[in-house]
């Protein structure tokens, strides 16, 4: 019979150590769109209005300035919610569809604009939350594989070292 433990630790050393290689830069990667995603925000000076205006579910936010995906996310549900105020729950194809019979409506007009604004805003908004889940997934795979390649290596040594 084949002994196969030679090929087996070269091939658990080598792909150990390409994990042990990759993890850090996927850290080093999630961590910087992390950072991007934060300054993009911080440069919109989106900002919370104060407690009073805003519903029960948001008043921790008050004041303070959108920055974190999850801050985004809770921003666009106020921006929903005003949307779905202003328009009494219509969407702007809705609107838009109720336009088309009543085209010289000025206020259906300004009705539509006003969700076109509201829906593209908190779209914009969702997509920095998203962006922000997924830079923490790849941080999390960077350290998962960071660990499976220092097991594998490990292993390997196991391995190397017996009869």
């Amino acid at each position: 019979m084949t002994d196969l433990r030679g090929p087996a630790v070269v091939l658990l050393t080598a792909v150990g150590a390409a994990m042990l290689t990759a993890g850090p830069i996927m850290v080093a990667r999630g961590r910087g769109g992390k950072a991007e995603i934060r300054q993009e925000l911080t440069e919109q000076k989106i900002t919370f209005p104060e407690a009073d205006k805003l519903p029960p579910a948001l008043t921790r936010h008050a004041g303070a300035t959108v920055s974190t995906g999850p801050q985004a996310k809770a921003f666009a549900d106020m921006i929903a919610g005003n949307v779905r105020q202003a328009t009494g729950g219509r969407t702007y194809a809705e609107i838009s569809a109720e336009l088309a019979t009543r085209r010289d409506d000025e206020k259906l007009t300004a009705l539509r604009q006003t969700a076109f604004m509201g829906q593209t805003l908190r779209a914009s908004l969702m997509s920095a939350y998203q962006a922000w889940h997924l830079t923490t997934l790849v941080i999390a795979l960077g350290l998962a594989l960071m660990a499976i390649g220092a097991a594998l290596i490990m292993t390997a040594a196991v391995l190397a070292t017996t009869t």
